[in-house]
């Protein structure tokens, strides 16, 4: 029975959970925004000692890969490669986008372990329509820009993950076939632009406890990370932006 430790933080929601089995014992979820580098460590040492374990417990380490926010990803791969590095555990690295995916399919009616904290965050587990015919998570980028992929309703990527800027005729092909769910932090406010009448939407975020079953999966066939290369999944390289207030200061001091 392999117990896991999951570490969610590539958006703004930061989760952590301990799964056996492909079962959540435990979880912690906070979401403040932009706390992934101060309470990461922090919510894995909670949630171990609140199950009772010890890294040296563990079997593995799984942290979610990308895309999403450059930030969160990097802290979470680092705070999952150090205990790994620390506690020789093997690496297990799950897409975000196959993180919500999986969440649409393992969390209808699911209950909340112990150690969840206050009330949760939306996930997905009250959207489920078993009619869907195709699932579309989308991680929020910029303007009407998202992360995204489309997925069978049995969980099944069908398309290479992407950056994709969303408008009126978007996901048209998949849309004329039956009903298609669109659920992710990005997902709001393409239902503006996306007027299908098959076309639904979910906010909804990636979380921990929906690794579990993926993890446990990887776990058995042995796919683990290489932990001196791993390196998270940005899809787009990271850009630097100066406000225009500083620009302005800048410019002044140089006059």
């Amino acid at each position: 029975m392999a117990s896991i430790l999951l570490i969610e933080t590539s958006t703004s929601v930061l989760s952590v959970a301990l799964a056996r089995d492909g079962a959540v014992v435990h979880e912690r979820i906070c979401r403040e925004p932009r706390m992934q580098a101060s309470l990461t460590a922090p919510l894995v040492k909670e949630v171990l000692d609140g199950a009772g374990f010890k890294m040296a417990d563990c079997d593995a380490v799984c942290v979610s890969s990308g895309p999403g926010s450059y930030t969160g990803l990097r802290v979470g791969v680092s705070t999952a490669k150090g205990l790994c590095f620390g506690a020789s555990k093997p690496l297990i690295a799950i897409g975000t986008l196959d993180i919500l995916a999986a969440g649409v399919r393992c969390n209808d009616g699911a209950k909340r372990p112990r150690g969840s904290g206050g009330v949760a965050p939306q996930s997905v587990e009250d959207s489920i329509n078993h009619g869907d015919n195709f699932i579309v998570p989308m991680i929020d980028a910029r303007r009407m820009e998202v992360y995204t992929a489309v997925y069978s309703a049995e969980g099944e990527r069908l398309t290479p993950v992407e950056a994709q800027i969303v408008g009126p005729e978007s996901f048209a092909a998949y849309l004329d076939r039956g009903e298609v769910l669109f659920v992710g932090d990005g997902a709001l406010k393409c239902q503006e632009v996306i007027g299908h009448p098959n076309a639904r939407f979910k906010e909804a975020w990636p979380l921990a406890r929906d690794m579990a079953k993926p993890a446990q999966k990887a776990f058995e066939e042995g796919k683990f990370e290489n932990l001196a290369y791993f390196e998270p999944f940005y899809l787009k390289d990271f850009v630097a932006t100066v406000s225009k207030k500083k620009l302005w200061d800048m410019e002044k001091s140089q006059e």
